[in-house]
């Protein structure tokens, strides 16, 4: 049982891994994404998590050092459901995270 406010995190190192994650538990709420991952990159990921009837709903926050407005506009119209520049203020993750889950 969780506590509200409590989170269970898993962990993948790159999109290819994050794709066999969500097919072995699909029942993810959010997700969370670097953009620079080795194997399959982050707007790889993004377009083919947004591509499957299966997994298109759930929110995905880009998480990544690109301060370039063009690449974040390109990430939100991928499917993004949020942006957040790294280095990250972890509450304001939190508050991110908690605001997608309402």
């Amino acid at each position: 049982m969780q506590k509200e406010g409590e989170y269970e995190f898993h962990f993948a190192h790159n999109g290819l891994e994050a794709l066999q994650m969500l097919l072995a538990m699909p029942d993810f709420d959010v997700i969370l994404s670097d953009i620079n991952m080795p194997e399959m990159d982050g707007r790889t990921f993004l377009k083919q998590l947004k591509a499957s009837s299966t997994f298109n709903f759930i929110p995905v926050i880009i998480l990544s050092s690109l301060e370039s407005s063009n690449d974040r506009i390109e990430l939100l119209e991928a499917g993004a459901s949020d942006f957040v520049l790294k280095p990250f203020n972890p509450q304001e993750l939190k508050i991110r995270v908690r605001n997608l889950l309402r």
